[in-house]
């Protein structure tokens, strides 16, 4: 079996799994779309998005509006990632401005089969200045150093497997038995904001914690071999 990389656990902290479409998309129009998100957050102009008419925009696990949100303001970027899951048609971007400062974790559901059509949901969490473990320049040190390509497919495991171990990373605080569960890899760092682990194992939350990390949502990159998940 694989085991996690800092590729695979590097987005995991930053926070109901429930399909949009029946249908996959493909990667190529995810990632166009995601393209596009991250265009109207450089200029802080969502006008050019193609939003579906029941178009929801949620911010830090509040419901809110396009308009007046993080989305209306114009942000200079040093680091943008994207993962997509085809699946579920939905896509993951992560965006680093040191200058906001900002650690941005977005995803992208879209509406229609086949393709990646209108959007209906943005689902961003936006970490700043006063969050725990903020560092806008550490976080990008951090990430961008690390190898986000595609695994080989003989090294893939499925979806099932991948939705287990992000859940079972989130499962940790509240579990002590979930962190001896997790295949981590023998070269394997994690990063939770500007917090940096290494090896992944050395200091492991083992449970203690009442208050679960609820309301998940993954978004599961197959090709990448990325759980990544929002949370509150």
């Amino acid at each position: 079996m694989p085991r996690l990389s800092a590729a695979s656990l590097g987005v995991l902290a930053l926070a109901g799994f429930r399909p949009l479409v029946s249908a996959e998309c493909t990667r190529e129009a995810l990632f166009a779309a995601a393209e596009t998100y991250i265009e109207a957050q450089i200029a802080g102009d969502a006008s050019g998005l193609a939003l579906a008419d029941d178009f929801t925009y949620v911010e830090n696990n509040k419901d809110g509006s396009i308009a007046s949100g993080l989305l209306s303001k114009a942000l200079a970027l040093e680091y943008n990632r994207t993962t997509v899951d085809t699946t579920q048609c939905a896509s993951f971007t992560q965006l680093i401005s040191t200058k906001g400062p900002y650690v941005i974790a977005t995803q992208i559901w879209h509406a229609s089969e086949g393709e990646a059509g209108s959007i209906s949901k943005i689902d961003t969490i936006a970490a700043t200045t006063g969050d725990l473990f903020f560092n806008a320049a550490t976080t990008l040190e951090y990430i961008s150093g690390h190898d986000w390509s595609e695994v080989p497919e003989a090294d893939r495991v499925g979806r099932d497997k991948l939705k287990e171990v992000g859940d079972l990373y989130l499962d940790m605080w509240t579990d002590a038995k979930a962190a001896d569960q997790i295949p981590w890899g023998t070269e394997c760092e994690r990063v939770e904001g500007s917090m940096r682990v290494n090896p992944c194992g050395g200091t492991l939350p083992r449970g203690g914690s009442s208050k679960e990390n609820g309301m998940r949502r993954p978004e599961l990159d197959k090709q990448k071999q990325l759980p990544t998940q929002e949370m509150a």
